[in-house]
């Protein structure tokens, strides 16, 4: 068994940096994570039952089996330990509700969007989100202090996520192992798994899967229709898309595939095979050249949005204004959107030189700078107007961050200038966009463009009847991710192809670190440990994920040759290994390390 990194292990300089975080991680008290007089419990002391905790996910049902199987293992293993530990089940927009904007939990468990570029845990974990709404921080997680003998090396956690925001290079990659130490040994959410990500395409009238990934744009740009199909049919097992299409709306969607082709973006993601390779090429932007810390931006010519405005750097100014408060200065507090909140904060400055031309300072280096290039740019015009409409006659307008209606609206028309626009839509069963014949990519040989005049996508709840009308010809592509239990029912003799995407999102299991006991993270290393994660990939996943102690890709994971040490998976966790084999808890193991910090009383019920 794979024990914590050792305090002990000493260098003639001194305690190691490895033993440093992991005294300062294991030394923390229980209002470590933040103002201690907002930490409430979940703990009734004077209760015979002792601790309760509620864990969130969806139902197994609701396309997600796996993430309902991995609450069944960690409520099943927290009862072993004497938690009182229940399962509640929520729908999709229901739990991101509850979660990101209502911060009414106690556990959950669910996939995190994350980003290819590991700068998306500044805006996850930072103590300046804490108490914002969206994907901004939804565990409360604040950066430690401490008033013991043991202090983290400087920088501390959010210095650490500040430093890999300002260094490049072999710099980033020690600043990025850093920070992943601090966070493997703080635990303010587990990394459970990163899955497969599988699609199930037709053959017979596309071709082209391969050449984009299927998350992104790019995957619906470009394909090769057979004669005369005229619809790119796709199957959406989420309802979501088909009732709300609000850019800025938290709890609409995880990812950004759909706005993505409603709205243009200054870059788009597209896969390399070199990892060493920036993952962003122009889009909306011709080009851009850094100057230091200064993009000079220089935008595709006579670009126009939906409703035949013209595009120019007015509205990609505009933009990031808006996104860094969308009520435009109005309120007495700024209230950022809910989405997109971190690559803005890259922004320093934007100065408009002409119609198609802009400068772009960023306060990081130029590689974290580029993601603030992936958000939507949105038409100033319009999004002014609906600001004025809620603002005017209301002399006391102080919307709440992230859930005024402005970001939360179902109704907002979605006016982009992305290379489809909307056409019509029933809600809880399909959306319809058509192709954007004024996009620049229409006509060019330098991007992929849409290739059919209509993409129909409709919604089918269930991964295995998704698979059968694909098979059946009934439709062309599956947009999620299939679900793990069903891919054995695919044929070979069948005119369909399963393609395999990077994926860079991944399960966890997050805690409300506000709460008793989770602001302890002694605690939540000791739930960490109750997890199989190897188990629950190899079972669950039927070996389609990759557990993981580090919410990254493998390109960004300590591995040894890093200076702090390995967080690879080999076998176990190398922070948190599971206490047991093969999914099976040893519960007296369990028992004895929560016993080093809590109480049992004599029914064997964890108490306070």
């Amino acid at each position: 068994m794979n024990s914590p990194p050792d305090e002990s292990d000493e260098s003639a300089e001194g305690i190691s940096r490895r033993a440093m975080l992991a005294a300062g991680a294991t030394g923390l008290s229980v209002g470590a994570s933040g103002c201690i007089n907002r930490v409430q419990s979940v703990v009734d002391p004077d209760s015979s039952t002792g601790m309760a905790v509620s864990i969130l996910t969806l139902p197994g049902a609701d396309g997600d089996r796996e993430g309902a199987q991995i609450a069944r293992h960690l409520e099943e293993n927290l009862r072993s330990v004497g938690v009182n530990a229940t399962i509640n089940t929520r729908s999709r927009s229901e739990l991101l509700k509850t979660v990101l904007l209502e911060q009414d939990f106690d556990i959950y468990v669910g996939r995190h969007p994350a980003d290819f570029n590991p700068d998306f845990l500044y805006e996850a974990l930072h103590s300046t989100y804490a108490y914002e709404s969206g994907w901004q921080n939804p565990f409360k997680f604040m950066d430690p202090s401490f008033d013991g003998e043991v202090r983290f090396m400087d920088p501390s956690f959010d210095g650490a996520l500040e430093r890999q925001r300002t260094v490049e290079g072999a710099e980033r990659e020690e600043a990025i192992a850093e920070l992943l130490w601090r966070f493997a040994l703080n635990q303010p959410f587990i990394p459970v798994c990163i899955p497969n990500e599988y699609r199930l395409v037709q053959t017979d009238r596309f071709s082209g899967w391969e050449d984009g990934h299927l998350a992104t744009r790019l995957g619906y740009l470009g394909l090769e229709p057979a004669a005369n199909v005229e619809q790119l049919h796709a199957l959406i097992t989420d309802a979501r898309p088909t009732r709300n299409l609000n850019p800025l709306s938290a709890t609409a969607r995880e990812r950004g595939t759909i706005t993505d082709l409603l709205y243009d973006s200054l870059a788009t993601y597209e896969e390399t095979d070199d990892d060493s390779e920036s993952n962003l090429r122009p889009w909306l932007a011709a080009d851009w050249d850094w100057d230091g810390s200064t993009a000079t931006i220089e935008l595709r010519e006579d670009c126009t949005f939906h409703n035949g405005d013209p595009l120019t750097a007015q509205d990609v100014k505009f933009t990031y204004r808006f996104l860094a408060d969308t009520t435009l200065g109005r309120a007495p507090e700024a209230s950022p959107a809910p989405r997109y909140r971190g690559q803005v904060a890259a922004i320093d400055s934007i100065t408009v030189e002409d119609d198609y031309r802009l400068t772009i300072s960023a306060s990081t280096s130029p590689e974290v700078g580029e993601r603030a290039f992936t958000v939507p740019i949105l038409p100033r015009r319009i999004w002014s107007e609906r600001v004025d409409r809620r603002v005017t006659g209301n002399d006391e307008f102080s919307p709440p961050q992230g859930t005024w209606s402005l970001v939360t609206a179902n109704n907002i028309p979605p006016v982009g200038s992305g290379p489809f626009q909307f056409a019509d839509r029933s809600e809880g069963e399909f959306l319809l966009l058509e192709r954007f014949e004024d996009h620049f990519s229409v006509g060019t040989d330098d991007v992929p463009e849409p290739t059919v005049p209509e993409l129909r996508l409709e919604v089918d709840p269930g991964t295995a009847s998704s698979i059968d009308r694909i098979a059946s010809g009934g439709a062309d592509m599956t947009t999620a991710r299939l679900e793990t239990y069903a891919l054995g029912g695919i044929s070979d003799d069948d005119p369909v192809e399963r393609v395999e995407d990077t994926s860079w999102t991944f399960y966890h299991i997050g805690f409300n670190t506000l709460k008793e006991p989770f602001s302890n993270p002694r605690f939540r290393r000791a739930v960490a440990r109750l997890v199989d994660k190897g188990w629950i990939t190899e079972t669950i996943f039927n070996g389609h994920a990759r557990p993981v102690a580090a919410p990254v890709a493998e390109k960004w994971t300590p591995d040894s040759d890093s200076e702090i040490d390995s967080l690879v998976w080999e076998d176990k966790d190398p922070v948190t290994p599971f206490l047991g084999t093969d999914g099976e808890l040893d519960v007296k193991d369990a028992r004895d390390l929560f016993a080093e910090d809590y109480e049992y009383d004599d029914s064997g019920n964890l108490l306070r």
